[in-house]
C-alpha cells in the first residue's frame, strides 16, 4: 500500500472546504469532522468519521487513537465526544436508509481498530452484519468481531475518561502485542459464536443469519400490520342502509417494502 494511500485520511481532514471532496468520498462535514464512505465496506452500511486537524492538535497526535489518548485528557474527551455526536448522526441516517431499502432497522457498531491499517484517526461506523464483497480475509472479519476486542468500541473509550487514572494510563497505551495475535484467532460467527473453518464458510453462514433476521423482522412487520388493519376494521363506524345492510369503510393496505439489491 503506498505511503499516498495511508495518509489518505490525513489529506482528508486538513482540507479547509472538504465539501471540495466528490460526493462519492463524502456524507457530511461539520466544523469538528468529516463523514465519509468507507471504499472497501465490511458491511452493508460502512462510514468513518474523521476528526478535522484543528488547535490544540496536530497531525501527529491525530494519527491513531493511541497517540490522541497521550494528550490532555480533557481534549482527547472533547474530541471523541464531538465524533460521537457526529457518529450518531450518521447512525440516524443509515437507519433512515434501512428502513427505506430493507424495511427494518439493525444494530450499529461505532467504534476504533486498536491498531489501524491507516494513519489518521477515524471511527468506523457500520451496521451490525459484516455481510460485504469486501469481506475477503480473516485479519478484516477479526478486525471487526464485535466481542474479539481488536475493535474498540467507541462507549468503552469513553468509559476509560471516568476510570481510575491508573487503569486509564494502562489501557490507553494500546500496545500492539496485546492486540494484532488477535486477528489471527480462529473464525467464528459475532452473533452465534459458531466456529467457521474458512472465509468462504463463515461469509455464507453471516449471509444465512442476515437472511433470516430479514424474514424475522419482515414476519413482525406483516403481524403488525394485520393487528392494525384488524383494529381499523372492528373499529371503523358502520353506515346504515334502508335495507337494514351495512357497508365498512374501505380500508387501505400498506403494502410490503420489497428489499433492494445490496
Amino acid at each position: 500500500m503506498s505511503s499516498a494511500h495511508l495518509t489518505l485520511f490525513r489529506a482528508y481532514a486538513q482540507k479547509s472546504n472538504p465539501a471540495s471532496l466528490p460526493s462519492s468520498v463524502l456524507l457530511s462535514h461539520s466544523e469538528t469532522c468529516l463523514t465519509v464512505f468507507d471504499a472497501f465496506p465490511k458491511s452493508i452500511f460502512h462510514f468513518l468519521v474523521i476528526p478535522r486537524v484543528r488547535l490544540p492538535f496536530n497531525v501527529y497526535q491525530l494519527a491513531n487513537l493511541r497517540s490522541l489518548l497521550k494528550c490532555e485528557k480533557s481534549s482527547a474527551k472533547e474530541l471523541l465526544t464531538d465524533l460521537s455526536q457526529e457518529a450518531d448522526n450518521v447512525k440516524k441516517m443509515i437507519e433512515s436508509e434501512m428502513l427505506k431499502k430493507y424495511g427494518f432497522k439493525w444494530e450499529i457498531w461505532m467504534g476504533f481498530h486498536a491498531i489501524p491499517s491507516m494513519e489518521h484517526l477515524h471511527l468506523h461506523v457500520l451496521s451490525a452484519d459484516l455481510c460485504s464483497p469486501s469481506m475477503k480475509l480473516k485479519k478484516h472479519h477479526n478486525s471487526f468481531h464485535p466481542k474479539l476486542g481488536f475493535f474498540i468500541h467507541l462507549s468503552d473509550v469513553l468509559s476509560w475518561f471516568d476510570a481510575d487514572s491508573s487503569y486509564y494510563q494502562t489501557i490507553s497505551q494500546i500496545k500492539k502485542s496485546d492486540y494484532e495475535p488477535l486477528l489471527k484467532d480462529d473464525l467464528s460467527c459475532w452473533k452465534c459464536d459458531r466456529s467457521l473453518s474458512n472465509m468462504p464458510k463463515l461469509k455464507s453462514h453471516l449471509q444465512e443469519e442476515f437472511d433470516k433476521m430479514s424474514d424475522q423482522e419482515k414476519a413482525k412487520a406483516g403481524k403488525k400490520r394485520k393487528r392494525t388493519d384488524d383494529l381499523a376494521q372492528n373499529s371503523s363506524p358502520q353506515t346504515s342502509l334502508d335495507n337494514g345492510d351495512s357497508r365498512p369503510d374501505k380500508l387501505v393496505r400498506e403494502s410490503e417494502e420489497e428489499r433492494s439489491d445490496n
